[in-house]
């Protein structure tokens, strides 16, 4: 008996030893220092690789449960370059503009609190027709496991040619305004550069920046960025540098950053801050009225 429980012991020993031997620290969220020095390729393949790591996980709770009444807008579909077909929520406006606002979901998918949003825009600015994009194709993320696994798949290529063929479907004419949150804060920006000479106004809400300046040389509007002072991505040094960046190149752009953390504007966010979005709301419909 005595030799069997000394057996036990030493298997029990060893699993342990084995098991804290093969532990290995998770994935912190990449440094401003990082950005510049351990990559030199596109930054929305870098925004795809640390969305994948579990310390940008954490700095999303689950959002609470949000069903859209009484929506004004419908679901349409459109070609994108790449031969397959994409989709978004079309608030059209009730009189004949060539205003468009590209609404760029957060990285949950195209769900409620986004078409929410597209709502409040179509209603406040009114001479505007307002498309959300649906990024995801389709698929919307409750929990962040999820939405890990639908960032991984959203490849950079598709999420370019979606955006290319949302610009096509509303035509040369267009003036195109973007607004976005966190994985869309940082479309939101780069679908002004895709815009070209369309782009009018771009609002982004807590997303990276591009660090290309060469890219930023050729953006065509001015920007308005609203982040958080807790945040960790982008990290306030990474907001810093942006700031720099656009200065370098002489574009134009205007930062609000307040006391809160990642996805501060979200009120499907259990981290929800109030106040800063309300100022924020207020900014941003200031700042597109008065590009309209």
């Amino acid at each position: 008996m005595k030799k069997i429980l000394l057996i036990v012991l030493a298997a029990f020993s060893t699993a342990a030893f084995l098991a804290n031997t093969n532990k290995t620290t998770a994935p912190k969220i990449l440094s401003a220092y990082c950005y510049e020095s351990c990559f030199s390729g596109d930054i929305r393949e870098q925004f795809r690789i640390e969305a994948n790591t579990p310390g940008f996980a954490a700095l999303h709770e689950n959002p609470k449960a949000y069903i859209l009444e009484n929506q004004t807008g419908s679901s349409i579909g459109f070609k994108s370059p790449d031969g397959k077909d994409a989709s978004g929520y079309l608030i059209k406006s009730k009189k004949k503009t060539n205003h468009w606002i590209f609404v760029i979901q957060e990285w949950w998918g195209l769900n409620d609190n986004i078409k929410r949003e597209a709502e409040a825009l179509a209603a406040e600015l009114g001479n505007v027709n307002v498309l959300a994009l649906d990024m995801y194709d389709g698929k919307v993320a409750s929990t962040a496991d999820s939405a890990m696994v639908f960032m991984r798949s959203a490849t950079t290529p598709r999420l370019e040619s979606i955006v290319k063929g949302a610009i096509a479907y509303v035509g040369e004419d267009a003036k195109i305004f973007t607004i976005g949150w966190c994985f869309g804060g940082m479309w939101s920006l780069q679908s002004s550069l895709l815009a070209g000479k369309q782009a009018a106004g771009c609002v982004m809400y807590y997303g990276r920046p591009e660090n290309n300046l060469e890219k930023l040389k050729n953006l065509n509007c001015e920007v308005v960025g609203f982040f958080g002072n807790k945040d960790q991505s982008p990290s306030p040094a990474v907001v810093t540098k942006f700031e720099a960046d656009m200065a370098v190149v002489g574009k134009k752009l205007t930062t609000h950053k307040y006391e809160a953390g990642h996805g501060f504007a979200n009120p499907s966010n259990p981290g929800f801050n109030k106040e800063a979005t309300e100022d924020a709301h207020v900014k941003t419909i200031a700042f597109l009225r008065s590009k309209m």
